[in-house]
């Protein structure tokens, strides 16, 4: 049986929980497109992967805890072996550049698949490896029944990584998904 990979691709294409906005790109447009090239790649490798948006206008939930809880949800009961949510990270400042990783805490079986990831991403994309976090808050990591991480691929509010983002989502893609198969030893 093939190992259940569920990519989510942060956020709704609007209100309720739609991303963050910087140099003229929504997040919630980048990490879609980007989740559906990285799902296209791990399937050729062999791998079972869902996609939290299917289409660009999914639309989940009607709040940002009813969409939250609907991507986590779907990952449960469709049994994924691991959970990969995809954003856009945001700052005031301007100059913040980089990939990093999120999960539930620093001893959770997901560090390595962050860990592989970000290596990877920054093979692909050159932006600084920005490292791993311990975020138990967030609901993604806290509520899901896998290993869990949540790659910030890099920083919409940074002109280079924005359009880096929007006219490169293949290496994006790439790196997730190279990181995902050096994880899982494929």
């Amino acid at each position: 049986m093939a190992t259940k990979i569920y990519i989510d691709q942060g956020h709704n294409p609007q209100n309720p929980n739609a991303g963050a906005e910087g140099n003229g790109y929504r997040e919630q447009d980048l990490v879609y497109t980007i989740g559906v090239l990285t799902a296209e790649r791990l399937r050729a490798a062999g791998l079972d992967v869902r996609l939290s948006r299917p289409t660009p206008t999914t639309q989940l939930g009607t709040s940002n805890a009813t969409s939250l809880a609907a991507r986590v949800n779907d990952a449960n009961s469709w049994g994924a072996d691991y959970f990969i949510s995809l954003h856009a990270d945001a700052s005031s400042i301007p100059s913040a550049s980089g990939s990093a990783g999120l999960v539930y805490n620093l001893y959770s079986a997901a560090v390595p698949l962050a860990e592989d990831i970000l290596v990877r991403l920054n093979e692909e994309t050159g932006l600084p490896n920005r490292g791993i976090s311990s975020r138990p808050g967030l609901y993604v990591l806290r509520r899901t029944q896998m290993p869990a991480t949540l790659i910030e691929l890099g920083f919409i509010t940074n002109p280079y990584d924005a359009s880096l983002m929007a006219n490169s989502p293949q290496l994006f893609a790439d790196g997730v998904a190279d990181g995902t198969l050096q994880f899982l030893g494929l």
